[in-house]
Parts: structure tokens; sequence; C-alpha cells
């Protein structure tokens, strides 16, 4: 392994540096290192960026203590009932950093996790 970071094209750690510029031996890539930096950051932030922001069926973007509505029928196991009605209306939400992004309490079936993308902003 070389101490030169890996071709941003095709991940290859056997990049090599040639004058100013760092070369990619397997797909023939040729990036500045400063370059390479710089894009580095701009994606991680974007990333950030992208990660923070939760956005509900329609796009419309989705806050803490929002309300939002089911909009199908959603299964629950060991639940009192045995599904959410499309239609229930959830009130104060909280928004986490999980798969199932939406913590709420659901009247008749207490405290729940739902995705994003089965709400819409009410």
């Amino acid at each position: 392994m070389s101490e030169f970071p890996p071709c941003p094209n095709c991940k290859s750690p056997y990049t090599y540096p040639s004058d100013a510029l760092l070369m990619c031996p397997e797909c023939g890539h040729e990036w500045s290192p400063e370059e390479e930096t710089a894009t580095a950051v701009d994606n991680l932030c974007e990333e950030e960026q992208n990660a923070s922001v939760v956005k509900d069926a329609n796009g419309n973007v989705l806050q803490d203590g929002d309300s939002v509505t089911v909009i199908k029928d959603l299964p629950v196991k060991g639940a009192p009932k045995p599904v959410i009605k499309a239609g229930t209306k959830v009130k104060n939400i909280r928004l986490v950093d999980r798969d199932h992004n939406i913590d709420c309490k659901i009247d008749g079936f207490g405290s729940m996790a739902l995705k994003s993308e089965f709400v819409k902003k009410a």
C-alpha cells in the first residue's frame, strides 16, 4: 500500500505521483491532491446536510413537534390492534437518526417508531 490516497474513480490503492498530480495505473485517472481533499470535504458537508433533513412522502421537510398523517395501513406486531389505519393523525413527532426516523405516541397504540415515507405533513 502507498501513502497516497486511493483513486477517486476506481478506488485503487496503487496511486503514484507524477509531477504535481497523482496517477492511477488501473484506470488512468489523474488528479491534483489538493482537488481531491477539497472534493472530499464538499461531499462530506453535503452528506451531513442530507442526513439531517427528514422529508415526508410528498417531499415536505419535517421538524420536531410537527403533526403528520399516516398515508397507508401499517401492520403492528404485538399491538392491541393489528394495524394503524391510513388517515391516523399523529401529533408532536420527534425526529431521530435511525431507520425508523420518527418517534411518536399514537392513541390506542402508545409509543411508536415510524418511517417518514409512510406519513405526510398535516
